[in-house]
């Protein structure tokens, strides 16, 4: 079948002025409009919320001190983000969500595993965010959290319909309006204007000194770190798939790396030390308590800012959100998404969250903890297969158009990858330690849990094991029929004016506009 150029303004497709139109599609070359230097700023501005500060509150509520709570938590942050910022080196090279590109080690259907995982990410945050903002502003406003839960929703879903652009653009001024206010407060706490009780402070580990130290507390606290950031790993590419195909891969991965790294290594050690001398468990009231000691008003502004800061990372879980379960459903039964399907699915999500997190109520540092270990679990797998392949079996060369067919060249049911993040799943649990369970090598460590590091090596040394027999040279063929059918597709000047493609034309009709 002919590959026809499609005649559509550029506009259309971006998203810069209207509702973004492309979802698990290939962004045309012509259409990368990103800008490399905003994915620091965006990354940053990610974790520059309430739900990374109350990673703080981890370490002292298991009577670690702020001290070994920072030493744990900036470990942790170096190991996850190393693997987290290595996705983002595959959006600008292949311009397709992360887990379209998964099919590659996984099969057309066979994606369907570590989407499962994936979904589960992305819905148990917003899931935990509605939880933080809800509660948190009744505590500290008396707002009704019902009715809290439902408008961060909406909104949510909002900026997640609009997509990709608007998702940056929110991000931008946040973090302008944002970070002059947290180093405010910052060096406020460092000054010594904010006090606590006496009794907080003993509680707490005495503020980050040599005592309160358990191999278990802190190894918990790592992993939380670790895991934060390596939960990221699914939506990477989603943020970095309209930068241009030929930028960088340090800079790319340097870039996120820092964005994602530098604001967790700022706000964890805050909430830290807000538990220990403050004596909070909840990270709004933390911020309005600290924040007015040090200026009148202070913690109000900064009490809101955190919550938008909050909401307009939900919008980012319910778009990947959306390209996780169209990706699925196109594994089963071939679809062209656009905005209808976007906002249907991302309506669908938003129902979930918001009745889940409205309905849960348990020991908040608990329940993330728990949450974050289920998370880690479940992706560690996926990442070190993903990356495996991408890095040292197919070197970022891949027939992107293969990836939307079931009889292209990364078969159905990918046998090398399932197997890898199978095994390497099963031999995690004996080292799990996550809510009443301990495995039993974990126990007989005396309850440090190094799943993780078991999940990744077994996985990504077992997948390049299975690949080793694996020639790649007889995907070139198909590497290059994919290059040329993406430039058929290529913008095109009509009466002198460029004009985007971006799919292909079926009988007259776009893939994008069902």
């Amino acid at each position: 079948m002919a590959v026809k150029p499609l005649q559509r303004s550029l506009a259309e497709h971006s998203g810069a002025d209207v509702i973004e139109s492309l979802s698990i599609q290939h962004v045309p070359f012509a259409e990368r409009h990103g800008k490399l230097w905003k994915q620091g700023p965006f990354w940053f501005q990610g974790n520059f919320q309430p739900f990374t500060l109350s990673l703080g509150f981890i370490g002292p509520g298991l009577g670690l001190s702020v001290g070994w709570t920072v030493l744990a938590s900036a470990l942790g942050l170096l190991v996850g983000t190393f693997f987290m910022a290595f996705h983002a080196s595959q959006g600008p090279r292949l311009g397709l969500p992360q887990m379209i590109q998964s099919r590659g080690q996984f099969g057309y259907r066979g994606v369907i595993v570590p989407l499962a995982a994936t979904l589960f990410t992305f819905v148990g945050f917003n899931v935990v965010d509605t939880i933080i903002i809800g509660n948190g502003l009744q505590a500290v406003f008396g707002w009704d959290a019902t009715a809290v839960g439902i408008g961060i929703t909406v909104i949510a879903v909002v900026l997640a319909v609009y997509g990709h652009d608007w998702l940056h653009r929110a991000f931008q001024v946040l973090f302008w309006c944002s970070a002059p206010c947290w180093l405010v407060l910052s060096v406020g706490i460092l000054a010594g204007q904010v006090a606590g009780s006496a009794e907080a402070g003993a509680d707490g580990g005495g503020g980050g000194g040599a005592g309160g130290f358990t191999m278990v507390a802190f190894m918990v606290q790592f992993t939380a770190a670790a895991g934060y950031n390596i939960s990221y790993a699914p939506y990477v590419s989603d943020y970095s798939r309209y930068l241009p195909r030929d930028t960088p891969t340090p800079r790319i991965i340097a870039s996120v790396f820092g964005g994602a790294a530098g604001s967790p290594m700022w706000l964890i050690p805050i909430g830290a030390w807000m538990a220990a001398t403050l004596g909070v468990n909840d990270p709004l009231a933390g911020i309005l308590n600290a924040g007015d000691q040090v200026v009148s008003g202070l913690g109000a502004v900064l009490t809101l800012l955190s919550v938008l800061a909050l909401v307009a990372t939900m919008g980012l879980n319910a778009y990947s959100g959306m390209l996780t379960v169209l990706t699925g459903v196109d594994s089963v039964r071939p679809l062209r998404p656009g905005r209808r399907a976007r906002v249907l699915t991302i309506s669908g999500l938003a129902v979930v969250w918001c009745a889940v997190g409205l309905s849960v109520s348990a020991d908040f540092s608990t329940a993330l903890g728990n949450a974050l270990l289920l998370m880690l679990y479940l992706l560690i797998p996926w990442a070190a297969v993903n990356l495996v392949d991408y890095f040292f079996v197919r070197r970022g060369h891949y027939a992107i158009t293969h990836l939307f067919r079931p009889d292209g060249i990364y078969g159905t049911w990918a046998w090398r990858g399932l197997v890898a993040y199978g095994v390497g799943l099963a031999l995690m649990v004996p080292f799990m330690v996550v809510g009443p369970f301990t495995g039993p090598v974990a126990e007989a460590l005396g309850g440090v849990d190094v799943a993780f590091v078991v999940g990744l090596a077994v996985s990504g040394v077992l997948y390049y094991v299975l690949t080793r027999r694996l020639d790649v040279t007889m995907e070139e063929p198909a590497v290059a029929a994919s290059e040329r059918e993406l430039a058929l597709r290529e913008p095109v000047l009509v009466n002198d004016s460029p004009t985007a493609a971006g799919t292909p034309v079926v009988n007259g009709t776009s893939a994008v506009d069902e």
